[in-house]
């Protein structure tokens, strides 16, 4: 080979060492060179205390992303969403203060993204938002007849999920929680079994006093419905009280104090703006008035703790989401002003 063919050869060698170099760098630093549906480079990820592993990253749209995690709290694989902030760079020491958005029965991680305009919210600030699956499982660590194992719903969000999203994806320590229905109980009931994991906690419709008279009875019919045996999630009303009351928001509510909170829910029966036409013995429309009261009742037990707190018992509304949109637009503000989210 000649001196000229030579330095050709090394030329070409070196230029398409670049371009590999390039494109590697590309798909480890973001995801913005990822198309929606494409499965993103896999980095080096680590795993939450419980083993618990990310085993796939695939970019949605934007700054959305889904990721796989193999959970032994749960004994099977679920996804979470994940909104990732415009300033968001793989490897970042960066941490950002975090949203986690809980979704309700008979729904799951994308229902927030499906019928909210969340990722246009979250795109105003430097924040990250999380929406785990939750099944149908009452964001508990399953009873099981006192035999526990799992689903250890609750052992999934408060530590792999958060774990996980620290650990690969510079989520903070500052953290805010919200859900609406089941995962509006969830949200006030996390907050109260780690007090200081979540700076403020906000419940849409959610059940917040479990043991009140009639709502074992609406829980076990919701679960039994959901094809769920609604025993094993809590244990037996009454019977298993000691666990009933261990998850209970108007039991754990002197644990909230020092955690902002925020509840809503409908009390008339009747639709709200946005609402379907439908019968006025529909179930959504029934539900609501026994979780307004329920709400009342919960407002009650703060007053005479004196925590503070915000509620907003409106009259007319389904238990649906154009409510919990209207709620949640108003509250997002204060959501992110509580963890020191900063507008874009």
């Amino acid at each position: 080979m000649t001196s000229t063919a030579r330095r050709l050869s090394l030329t070409s060698s070196w230029r398409r060492s670049l371009t590999a170099a390039a494109l590697a760098a590309a798909l480890v630093t973001g995801i913005g060179a990822a198309s929606p549906g494409a499965a993103l480079a896999a980095p080096a990820r680590v795993p939450a205390d419980t083993g618990a592993r990310i085993t796939a990253e695939q970019k949605v749209s934007g700054t959305a992303v889904d990721i796989t995690i193999d959970s032994p709290s749960l004994g099977t694989s679920v996804k979470t969403r994940i909104l990732l902030p415009k300033t968001w760079k793989r490897g970042s020491q960066t941490r950002w203060p975090v949203l986690y958005a809980l979704h309700g029965g008979q729904d799951d991680y994308t229902s927030w993204p499906r019928n909210t305009d969340i990722e246009k919210w979250a795109a105003q600030y430097d924040v990250i938002v999380v929406m785990p699956e939750g099944g149908n499982g009452g964001y508990t660590d399953w009873y099981n007849y006192g035999k526990g194992g799992t689903p250890q719903w609750e052992r999934f969000h408060t530590a792999e999920v958060r774990q996980l999203v620290e650990r690969n994806y510079g989520a903070g320590a500052s953290r805010a929680v919200i859900g609406n229905s089941s995962g509006g109980s969830g949200a006030l009931t996390y907050a109260a079994r780690h007090p200081g994991m979540f700076k403020y906690a906000a419940s849409l419709s959610g059940v917040l006093s479990m043991r009140s008279v009639g709502i074992p009875a609406l829980l076990m019919f919701t679960n039994a419905a959901n094809g769920q045996d609604p025993f094993a999630i809590w244990g037996i009303p009454w019977a298993d009280d000691a666990n009933w009351a261990a998850h209970d928001p108007y039991a754990l509510a002197p644990r909230l104090r020092g955690t902002g909170i925020f509840f809503s829910a409908g009390t008339t029966g009747r639709p709200g703006p946005g609402d379907p036409d439908v019968a006025p013995w529909d179930i959504g429309l029934l539900s609501e008035i026994v979780i307004g009261a329920n709400n009342k009742e919960f407002k009650k037990r703060l007053e005479q703790l004196n925590i503070p707190h915000t509620a907003h018992i409106y009259g007319d509304g389904r238990h649906n989401w154009p409510a919990w949109v209207r709620e949640t637009r108003a509250l997002w503000p204060t959501l992110m002003q509580a963890i020191g989210a900063r507008k874009l």
